[in-house]
């Protein structure tokens, strides 16, 4: 995948977040108007731009999710159900309520389990290059295999850009590439089998009442604008918006864009 270094929770940029006795690497920037903000498949890197432009405006909070980066990895997590539950108490265990949850790639996948099961303490929900829903007939492709690609190939499928996903091991330090390895590993722990969707989700989309803002790379080659189009039109009043010269990674690859439109959606 096209590889996030995070930094380490050591250098001052990430702290941790507990949930339940589990350990989560984790930004907590700004003030506001709290943004829970889940990441894709290639894992959080902490000093990435977008982070302190969402800042700006609202209080920013951002785990690695249980299994990528350094957070712990509880014994039985398996499943995109289990990330989701887990987040609905972290909700609750630190009392955030009237949250903006905003998901891109494997995050979005995530951010839309947990409004189908409780949007208590959610006020609206962002999906960016989301997986997670088949549409298709079973045995259409509609995303693609990121496991199976070469470095070069998933480049292209990634970014608009793709020298944004040139990657370059050997300059790793063994802390990142340890994370790396963490991260490919999380991924495919929960993405592996059914490949990046849950069979059900689709017909459970209706449940989703809060308003909704679909954002979509027009370059993504993993899950193409119209895999998004299809997500909006399943739930009731979603809004759906490309975001030009992007690929799948939108808060890297156009981060002014890609929070300007959070920002207008939260004003709205």
């Amino acid at each position: 995948m096209g590889e996030t270094t995070p930094a380490s929770s050591g250098d001052g940029t990430a702290g941790v977040l507990s949930v339940g006795g589990v350990k989560l690497e984790a930004v907590t920037r700004g003030h506001g108007e709290t943004i829970l903000f889940l990441h894709p498949e290639n894992g959080l890197d902490p000093r990435a731009p977008f982070l302190d432009l969402l800042a700006q405006s609202a209080r920013v909070v951002a785990p690695c999710h249980p299994g990528f980066g350094h957070s712990d990895l509880p014994r039985g997590f398996t499943h995109i159900d289990d990330l989701a539950y887990f987040y609905l108490d972290l909700l609750e265990e630190h009392d955030l309520a009237g949250v903006t949850l905003a998901g891109v790639g494997l995050g979005g996948w995530i951010a839309a389990e947990i409004a189908i099961k409780s949007t208590e303490r959610v006020k609206r929900l962002v999906l960016a290059d989301a997986f997670g829903a088949k549409f298709g007939k079973p045995m259409e492709r509609e995303i693609a295999d990121i496991f199976a690609q070469t470095p070069q190939n998933l480049a292209l499928l990634n970014y608009h850009n793709s020298a944004l996903g040139d990657f370059d091991g050997t300059r790793l330090s063994d802390d990142e590439a340890h994370v790396v390895a963490r991260n490919r590993e999380a991924a495919a722990r929960y993405g592996w089998s059914p490949f990046m969707h849950d069979t059900k989700l689709v017909a459970r989309l209706h449940r989703v009442k809060i308003p909704t803002l679909v954002l979509w790379g027009d370059s993504d080659g993993v899950v193409k604008p119209d895999y998004g189009r299809a997500f909006a039109q399943k739930i009731p009043g979603a809004a759906f918006k490309l975001i030009e010269r992007c690929g799948h990674f939108p808060h890297i690859e156009r981060p002014d864009a890609f929070v300007a439109e959070i920002q207008l959606f939260m004003r709205a």
